[in-house]
């Protein structure tokens, strides 16, 4: 696969394709994902949070509609941990780094750290 050279909502799906396979594969990441989502990531369930993922991720980069909903909230009801957040952004920081060029996938790295700092903060996680 050629990387991508700029974020549209096509590369954003692609990344998001490329990312949870591996979260699924990963015995630290996998745990609330399995509990929430299932462990097929083809099932319907899935499907529809790839799509709420990549719309997340549109709406992050690209400003656009489609996402709706609040990002915060569903984790509350997770017991998470900091390793799992650190293990997250690792994995998305290597999925960034297959799907796109060098210059471009700094956004979604940076994006990533921020968020998953404020999820932190405000989940109570240190």
């Amino acid at each position: 696969m050629s990387k991508y050279n700029r974020i549209t909502k096509e590369s954003i799906r692609a990344m998001v394709d490329s990312f949870y396979p591996t979260i699924l594969a990963d015995p630290i990441t996998a745990p609330p994902f399995i509990e929430k989502v299932g462990s097929d990531i083809e099932s319907a369930e899935w499907r529809e949070h790839l799509e709420l993922l990549t719309n997340f991720w549109a709406m992050s980069a690209l400003g656009d509609l489609d996402y709706t909903g609040s990002p915060l909230a569903p984790h509350f009801n997770l017991d998470l941990t900091k390793e799992q957040f650190d293990r997250w952004l690792e994995l998305f920081a290597q999925a960034i780094d297959r799907v796109y060029e060098k210059d471009v996938g700094e956004f979604f790295k940076q994006r990533s750290q921020n968020i998953a700092q404020n999820f932190m903060r405000n989940l109570g996680i240190n």
